[in-house]
């Protein structure tokens, strides 16, 4: 492990007084944890407080990255994503058992039927290096696949949002924007229906036969739910967003979890007029961030990593589990990634000292049945997973 990078490194994530979360040699790590965002955070915190030997590895590259503040995380409401990161590395780094360090995973190899994994890594400084693991956990996230329409990359989580518990509430009562294809316009606006009453639906030349057809299957009676909340459909063809006022330039008091974002942008059109519009709430299509749990052969299902919730979320692959946006319970906030996080770190655990127990009793010449093996495993499973915030759920095997 000579080739690693300290987590203190990166610029990006290099907040004054952060404490490098330092990696340390080890023939063999109980699990490998790739992605550094909530959910991988929070499964090397559940596996740091039983004394876990694992190590996360983190490209740096985060869904929730360009957005202004994280809200609907309770004790953390109102923070920027980079310091709620920067916090919970500075908790966990009091654990001496867990490391982490910045890196790309490149590819991953099962290895003695699903018992070791060898993780290849590059690095920010050219190098590679490859560790193994008993256990994988791909935190790795998802992108968002964003138009090449001018202004909207630039201005992404900055007035153009995509979730309302994230963004809206900032944006209240303000005239808002939705991008989005026609069909999906009516279910945006029933999503924000208690936070605006004032709403363009730009669908961008969306508004066509076929696209009705849709719309009148996913929504009947679409057009009179618009009507009723006075949504105007805008179908011109969009040419450039524009910035006019940027709602974070001038900041309430950093302590308080809400205060109101005042941006404004125009719309331009490729003919005609533009609108004016203070924010966005926009649907537009995303995909895995990175391709190694696919590449290692785990089933996608609807462009996310298949993973059993009534097994720990482990994927079809055995000893790799999926969790947070990536895979496919289809929950993307923060507080369900910190629970899939939790949820997979406890049976981790509890699948390891299963193994563990196997190994011991097997070398002193025991044999244990499958109850009194059960037993043990919910005493342990109770044990780590008390009832709380975090709990993840009834033991199930």
């Amino acid at each position: 492990m000579k080739n690693i990078i300290a987590l203190g490194v990166l610029p990006l994530l290099s907040l004054a007084g952060a404490a490098a979360i330092a990696p340390r040699d080890a023939p063999i790590y109980d699990a490998v944890i790739i992605g550094g965002g909530p959910s991988g955070l929070s499964a090397l915190s559940g596996l740091a407080r039983v004394r876990r030997n694992v190590l996360l590895i983190d490209s740096g590259e985060y869904r929730n990255g360009p957005t202004r503040h994280m809200h609907d995380v309770l004790g953390f409401d109102g923070v920027t994503p980079a310091y709620y990161r920067w916090a919970a590395r500075q908790q966990i780094s009091y654990y001496d058992t867990v490391s982490a360090v910045n890196g790309t995973v490149t590819s991953i190899e099962a290895l003695n039927n699903n018992t070791q994994f060898n993780v290849a890594t590059s690095f920010l400084n050219g190098t590679t290096g490859t560790v193994s693991a008993r256990k994988i956990v791909l935190a790795t996230g998802l992108q968002d696949i964003l138009p090449s329409t001018p202004g909207v990359q630039e201005n992404w989580g900055k007035g153009i949002y995509w979730c309302p518990w994230c963004d809206g509430h900032e944006h209240e009562d303000q005239p808002l924007g939705l991008l989005a294809p026609l069909q999906e316009a009516a279910s945006m606006v029933r999503e924000i229906s208690t936070l605006n009453s004032d709403i363009i639906a730009f669908v961008n030349g969306t508004d066509t036969p076929d696209a009705r057809a849709a719309a009148d299957k996913s929504f009947p009676n679409w057009q009179k739910y618009l009507e009723i909340h006075n949504v105007t459909v805008e179908n011109r063809t969009i040419a450039r967003i524009n910035r006019l006022k940027d709602g974070g330039e001038h900041p309430a008091d950093p302590s308080l979890p809400t205060a109101p974002e005042y941006d404004l942008f125009s719309v331009d059109f490729t003919e005609g007029p533009s609108v004016e519009r203070a924010a966005f709430f926009a649907s537009f299509p995303d995909e895995q961030r990175s391709d190694v749990g696919e590449k290692m052969g785990v089933t996608l299902y609807g462009g996310r990593l298949t993973a059993d919730g009534s097994k720990g979320l482990v994927t079809n692959i055995p000893g790799v589990y999926a969790i947070g946006d990536a895979n496919s319970d289809n929950v993307t906030n923060v507080p369900h990634a910190l629970f899939t996080g939790k949820r997979t770190a406890v049976y981790v655990h509890v699948q390891l000292a299963r193994e563990e127990a196997d190994r011991e009793l097997a070398a002193n010449g025991t044999t244990v049945t499958r109850r009194e093996e059960d037993f043990d495993l919910r005493s342990i499973w109770n044990e780590m997973n008390p009832r709380g915030l975090l709990y993840a759920g009834e033991f199930k095997q």
